[in-house]
């Protein structure tokens, strides 16, 4: 399923159906619209439930400002045509009251998007708009005059946040992002000092590219692969539920033999990911006309070092990573289950896991289950793919307790 391919009405309802079943807006709250090729407006409806719109429901606003659906379009109409008025090169506009982000809105502060470096690089710089009426003129005016300085993702005093885009899931991509380093600060505070990523660091972590590796067209695909693809379809569609994995953040692999395994692909949404779109890789050749996780080195290099490792998570859930981004060490031994499953977990410095996966791949012996990388991930590793799923859940409950 291709998300553009989708018409603008049921593009609007899925992402507005995960925005609500996120709890990061209300029954009444949020308004998402999108503008076509033909310069028409697609946009929620005013004063119907968001937990159970429909396609039907979706209010079309024509260029000459007439309406076509059953309903009137949203109170903050007015800003989304401002918005694409005055910025032709966005899409789509995103405005929900995500509670993280709404804390952030009413103490007046930007959430910290150097804790982990996708955030920064998903989101850029976040703006502040000053308080206006919600609906009103005056807040378009407001929120306009931050998207002009070429900002997209913008908080509102005392109000929630608007993400534009140049597509909706764009902007739900950084939304998400957005919401996630805002509970991550928030939950950092309570136990320590959130410490953010240097500007060197940061640059460091544009280090991490796409591996560059030959392809090979398989010949075919075995039961025994059929079955693994779908179990981790089932699982990162699980993961995605529990909020373990972000919609482009989060991967899985499993091992299929002793030369080849089958890994999660860049920058495919989790929500929906298919079977047909996980990437097998065989003696370090990559499934033709597809793109692996960045961290597909790492991958490699534990199954080759450690024959009882079936299976590998890559995964940023914001309680274990409350500690990644403190100082604060996680202990599994508080609680005697946890620990069995877990073992000691050690932490390692930022960039490891990119910069030298070779040498990180040696950690992960039968004692060493699970790393924790400063400000970046927690790499998990089982004898299956439900081992390794379980030990990354019990790990987040422990952190989480």
């Amino acid at each position: 399923m291709k998300f553009e391919l989708l018409h603008p009405a049921e593009q609007i309802v899925m992402i507005m159906e995960r925005i609500y079943g996120y709890g990061m807006t209300t029954t009444s709250g949020g308004n998402l619209s999108i503008k076509d090729e033909n310069g028409d407006v697609w946009i929620t409806p005013a004063g119907i439930d968001k937990g159970s719109l429909t396609t039907k429901d979706i209010v079309q606003v024509k260029p000459d400002g007439t309406i076509i659906g059953k309903h009137k379009p949203s109170s903050e109409l007015p800003f989304h045509l401002s918005t694409y008025k005055q910025r032709p090169d966005v899409g789509a506009v995103l405005h929900a009251h995500s509670p993280a982000l709404v804390s952030f809105s009413i103490v007046r502060k930007i959430p910290d998007t150097r804790l982990i470096p996708d955030v920064n690089l998903i989101c850029g710089e976040v703006g502040m708009a000053e308080y206006g009426l919600p609906g009103s003129d005056e807040l378009g005016e407001k929120i306009a005059k931050v998207l002009r300085q070429g900002i997209n993702t913008v908080l509102l005093e005392n109000h929630g946040a608007v993400v534009v885009g140049k597509d909706l899931f764009q902007a739900f991509m950084a939304f998400e992002t957005l919401d996630f380093s805002a509970r991550l600060e928030i939950n950092a505070r309570r136990i320590g000092n959130p410490v953010s990523l240097t500007p060197r660091y940061v640059e460091i972590s544009k280090q991490k590219r796409h591996v560059e590796m030959e392809e090979f067209v398989p010949k075919g695909y075995s039961s025994y692969e059929r079955l693994v693809r779908k179990e981790m379809c089932d699982l990162i569609h699980r993961a995605y539920n529990q909020r373990l994995f972000t919609s482009t953040q989060g991967t899985f692999s499993t091992r299929l033999d002793e030369n080849s395994f089958v890994i999660t692909p860049y920058n495919v949404d989790r929500k929906y990911i298919d079977v047909d779109q996980l990437v097998r890789i065989e003696n370090g050749r990559k499934e033709a006309g597809k793109t692996p996780s960045r961290s597909v080195l790492l991958h490699k290099y534990i199954y080759e070092k450690h024959p009882h490792v079936n299976s590998i998570i890559i995964a940023h859930p914001f309680n274990i990573m409350t500690f990644a981004v403190t100082d604060v060490p996680f202990d599994s031994r508080t609680i005697p289950e946890s620990y069995i499953l877990l073992r000691d977990i050690p932490k390692i410095p930022f960039g490891s896991s990119f910069m030298q996966p070779a040498m990180v791949a040696d950690l992960f012996v039968p004692q060493t289950p699970i790393v924790l990388v400063e400000n970046d991930c927690v790499i998990v590793t089982g004898n299956s793919l439900l081992n390794a799923y379980d030990r990354l859940e019990v790990a987040e409950f422990s952190a989480k307790a």
